[in-house]
C-alpha cells in the first residue's frame, strides 16, 4: 500500500493567486467571509463559503448552499482563473507566519492508510461537521481543503524539500492575515521518484488537523457511487504533511452555552472543588500542565487543577484538555458528549482570545 501519491492539482492561473487566496473556510464565519470576499469575485470563499452568495440567513447546510459552492467552483474552471495540471505532481508549500516558517508536501494520502490507523487520529468528529465535509465532497466531486499532517521529522525528507526550495517559487505572496505563502511544483520525474523513495519509509503520519476532512473522504470512498472499478481518486485524500520539528500547536478553545442552570457564584464554587481559581487583570493562556483561562461575565480567571487529580497512571487520562473534560465540562456542565452536545463550540486559538470575550459578551 503506498502511503503518500503525487496528483494533478487544480490551482490558480499564473498572475491570478492573489484573487483566489482565502482563508481555510472553518477560521471564518459567514459575515466576516462575505466582507473578506466583497469586491473579489474569485476569491475561493465564494467556493468554500458559498452561502455568502445566497439571502442573508440562508441555512450554510442547505442543499442551495452546495449547488451555489458547485456553480463557483466549476465557473472558476471554465474562466480559466483554477487550471488542472498536466501530470500528477507533488507540492512544496512553506508558510512564514512572523518568526515561525514551517514547510510542507501536498499530497494525495491513502484512505485506505486512513482506514487502517496508518494515518492517526486524535480526536472525534462532530456528525453535522462530517456531513457538511460530505456534501461538499459531493457537490464539487473534488476535495478543496488539505488535511494537516505531521510526520516524525527525516533528514531524507529535509534534503530534497530544500533541494526544491533553491528554486524560483510558482507563488510566492503575502496574504491579508500578514502570513507569507510560497510554492514549489515538483513534476520533474527523477524529483518524483526521489520523494516516493523517502515516503516509503514513513511508518505513520499524523492528523494535526482536519479530522471532519479525512472522516468526509472516507465516507464518499465508500459510497458505491464513487467506489467503483477505476475511480482510484475517491481512494485518496488531499493533505499537506510536515515535519513535526517545524509544527506549532495552537490552543484550541471551548465555548459554552450557559452554565447548565447554575448561577455564577454556584458555578465558581463547583469549579473550585477541583481548582484553584484566581481572578486575572487580562487575558489567561495557560503556559504549563494543568492550567487553564477561563473568561466568565467581563472577568478573567486562571484555574489550576488540584494535584490529586493529575496521579492517573493512564495517559490520556493525564492530558490537560481530558482533565478539564473529566472534572469541569462533564460533571458541572453536564456535556457528557462533546461531539453531539450543541451547547459548546470550539474555536481556534489563532483568532486569539479576543475572540472568546466577544462570543462570551
Amino acid at each position: 500500500m503506498k502511503l503518500l501519491s503525487p496528483f494533478r492539482g487544480l490551482r490558480p492561473v499564473a498572475g491570478r493567486v492573489a484573487d483566489v487566496v482565502a482563508p481555510p473556510y472553518d477560521v471564518v464565519n459567514t459575515a466576516e467571509a462575505r466582507e473578506l470576499a466583497r469586491n473579489k469575485p474569485w476569491s475561493f470563499l465564494h467556493v468554500s463559503k458559498p452561502e455568502i452568495d445566497l439571502p442573508q440567513g440562508t441555512d450554510p447546510y442547505d442543499e442551495s448552499v452546495y449547488q451555489r459552492g458547485a456553480e463557483n467552483f466549476a465557473n472558476m474552471i471554465d474562466e480559466g482563473i483554477l487550471i488542472r495540471d498536466d501530470k500528477p505532481c507533488y507540492y512544496i508549500y512553506e508558510l512564514t507566519m512572523g518568526e515561525h516558517v514551517q514547510t510542507g508536501i501536498a499530497a494525495a494520502a491513502s484512505i485506505e492508510a486512513y482506514d487502517k490507523n496508518i494515518i492517526r487520529k486524535h480526536e472525534f468528529t462532530r456528525p453535522v461537521k462530517e456531513d457538511d465535509r460530505v456534501n461538499q465532497i459531493r457537490a464539487l466531486h473534488a476535495q478543496t481543503g488539505p488535511v494537516f499532517l505531521t510526520y516524525r521529522q527525516r533528514d531524507d525528507v529535509d534534503q530534497l524539500v530544500e533541494q526544491k526550495k533553491s528554486e524560483v517559487p510558482v507563488y510566492d505572496l503575502t496574504s491579508d492575515d500578514s502570513v507569507r505563502h510560497r510554492f514549489w511544483v515538483v513534476d520533474d520525474a527523477q524529483q518524483l521518484a526521489q520523494f516516493d523513495e523517502v515516503f516509503s519509509h514513513l511508518n505513520y503520519l499524523y492528523i494535526a488537523d482536519g479530522h471532519h476532512r479525512s472522516a468526509a473522504a472516507s465516507r464518499v470512498c465508500a459510497m458505491n457511487e464513487y467506489n467503483v472499478a477505476g475511480n482510484r481518486s475517491c481512494k485518496y485524500f488531499l493533505a499537506v504533511l510536515f515535519p513535526d520539528d517545524q509544527v506549532e500547536i495552537i490552543d484550541y478553545n471551548r465555548v459554552i452555552a450557559d452554565l447548565n442552570g447554575l448561577s455564577k457564584e454556584e458555578f465558581l464554587s463547583q469549579v473550585g472543588e477541583s481548582f484553584d481559581i484566581e481572578k486575572a487583570a487580562a487575558a489567561v493562556k495557560p503556559d504549563s500542565k494543568g492550567l487553564y483561562g477561563m473568561y466568565l461575565d467581563g472577568q478573567w480567571y486562571r484555574l489550576s487543577i488540584h494535584d490529586d487529580l493529575t496521579t492517573s497512571v493512564d495517559s490520556v487520562e493525564k492530558l490537560d484538555v481530558q482533565m478539564l473534560d473529566s472534572n469541569l465540562i462533564a460533571p458541572i456542565l453536564n456535556i457528557n458528549d462533546p461531539r453531539r452536545d450543541i451547547r459548546i463550540d470550539f474555536v481556534g486559538g489563532i483568532r486569539g482570545l479576543g475572540e472568546l470575550e466577544k462570543r462570551v459578551n
